[in-house]
């Protein structure tokens, strides 16, 4: 039988691409590794071999286009175009969530100072969180705590900052119990989880939050089939609040970092993708 090869699209091989490689080879399946810092994609450029394009790439800018032209080129991409859109676009997330019932914190997009001071209210009153439309790795987030910070901050913003700093998220602060929870998805499954643990209010694990085991509960299965069903299916990491209300998906990564979560809760996440990804290459 003919071995399944599967393109790694990349920037830099990081420890969860190189579980991917190890999980590959475990699973009797082709890697094609490519730096697509060293390609040029055009109209009959390469005649790749690989069946599915396993998108990798620590920059969003040039993991897009990747998707853009595999997906053109009628090689299947993991993940879909269309997925990866939608979750690149932190308010784009939260519109589609909220639109489909999907449990999430309060949120507006303004474009002026004026209509940020009104949109406060719309969130509950201060603190608020402000942060940018596309990013990751808990950056360039604002808790906001009143006006005078508020009147601060966009200023700074629209004086120093590029364009994409011009449209301003803001969402509902959500008290967390001191952590928050990072699920991940293959498919349309939820297969395991962490809950990411801090003083900080930012809980993400690259600005010092504690991994730490979290069981996947039926309230869990039941989020991450919610929000599949809105996004669409894929390799998926689902960031969670838990709220006085319940739980609360705050945001979707569509190139989640998984090692942390791999080492934690012994799941091999890698081979799940990589038998994910074989599921898509066309018969």
């Amino acid at each position: 039988m003919t071995k399944k090869t599967i393109g790694l699209l990349h920037t830099t091989i990081r420890g969860d691409e190189k579980l991917i490689i190890e999980a590959a080879r475990k699973e009797d399946v082709s890697l094609e590794v490519i730096d697509i810092r060293e390609s040029t994609f055009s109209l009959g450029a390469k005649n790749y071999k690989f069946e599915v394009a396993l998108e990798r790439c620590v920059s969003t800018v040039k993991g897009m286009h990747a998707l853009e032209y595999f997906g053109n080129i009628n090689i299947p991409t993991v993940n879909a175009l269309s997925v990866a859109r939608i979750c690149e676009n932190k308010f784009l997330t939260s519109l589609n969530l909220g639109k489909q019932g999907v449990p999430t914190p309060r949120f507006c997009l303004v474009f002026s100072e004026t209509q940020a001071k009104e949109a406060v209210a719309k969130l509950g009153g201060f603190p608020i969180v402000l942060k940018p439309v596309s990013g990751s790795w808990g950056r360039l987030l604002s808790k906001v705590n009143d006006m005078d910070a508020l009147e601060s901050i966009l200023e700074q913003k629209t004086t120093l900052g590029g364009p994409q700093h011009h449209a301003f998220y803001l969402q509902e602060y959500i008290n967390k119990p001191g952590r928050d929870i990072r699920l991940n998805v293959v498919g349309k499954k939820a297969v395991a989880a962490i809950y990411r643990e801090s003083n900080h209010w930012i809980t993400n694990t690259a600005r010092g939050a504690e991994p730490i085991n979290c069981p996947i509960t039926k309230d869990l299965e039941d989020i991450a089939e919610k929000t599949v069903g809105v996004i669409g299916e894929g390799v998926l990491g689902i960031d969670i609040f838990e709220s006085k209300d319940g739980l609360l998906v705050n945001e979707v990564n569509h190139t989640m970092e998984f090692k942390n979560v791999q080492r934690i809760t012994g799941i091999d996440i890698a081979r799940e993708i990589i038998k994910y990804s074989v599921s898509k290459i066309k018969s």
